[in-house]
């Protein structure tokens, strides 16, 4: 196991610990850090059969911070958030918006990664169509995820739900996660693209 792969680690379960330690809410943060502990779960098992590329796991890592950061807070109450609203006089903390745009992002660089690499579309624009595609089709999921937890339990819907009382809070979340998946696209295609061909030419 190299250095990367134990700092990787090291960071996880630091900010894991971190963010179980009095928590703002203990069923909320159970909700909110469950997809990063399965995460990481996932990541152990592929890793030798299909490890991924540096830039991928750089990213699912920092996914995994920002949901331990808010379910430590919850999302409504991290303070970063609040700064930003202060600083930019919003109504809001739009922490939550930060995570549903890395929803986006990152499970994007993801199903980017295992599509390419097993040939499923060979056709870049159906590529890329059918990748925003299966990030909004994440992101619907999640939000009924949100909605079977709120009625599941009343107490803990406002602090895992996150909406302070915006109406538009579920469309705001799916238009996030797809312009982090369009972000992702723009931004990262050609680093990707050679991180793919370096693992794909080792292996």
């Amino acid at each position: 196991m190299n250095f990367k792969v134990l700092a990787w680690i090291a960071v996880f379960l630091l900010v894991l610990t971190w963010s179980a330690i009095e928590p703002a809410d203990r069923l909320t943060w159970w909700m909110e850090v469950i997809p990063a502990i399965l995460g990481l779960g996932v990541l152990v098992m592929t890793r030798q059969r299909f490890p991924l590329t540096e830039l991928v796991y750089f990213l699912i890592l920092i996914h995994a911070i920002i949901l331990m950061v808010g379910g430590h807070y919850t999302y409504a109450e991290v303070p970063v958030g609040d700064w930003l609203r202060d600083f930019t006089g919003g109504e809001r903390n739009n922490y939550d918006k930060l995570g549903h745009l890395a929803q986006g992002f990152v499970p994007f660089m993801i199903a980017r990664e295992i599509m390419i690499r097993n040939k499923v579309v060979t056709v870049r624009a159906w590529l890329n169509f059918l990748l925003l595609c299966i990030v909004l089709a994440l992101s619907a999921f999640y939000e009924l995820i949100e909605w079977w937890a709120a009625l599941l339990s009343a107490e803990a819907a406002d602090a895992f739900l996150g909406t302070q009382g915006y109406v538009w809070d579920t469309q705001s979340d799916m238009l996030w996660a797809l312009s982090g998946g369009i972000l992702a696209l723009l931004t990262l295609s050609r680093w990707h693209d050679r991180q793919i061909s370096d693992i794909t030419n080792i292996r």
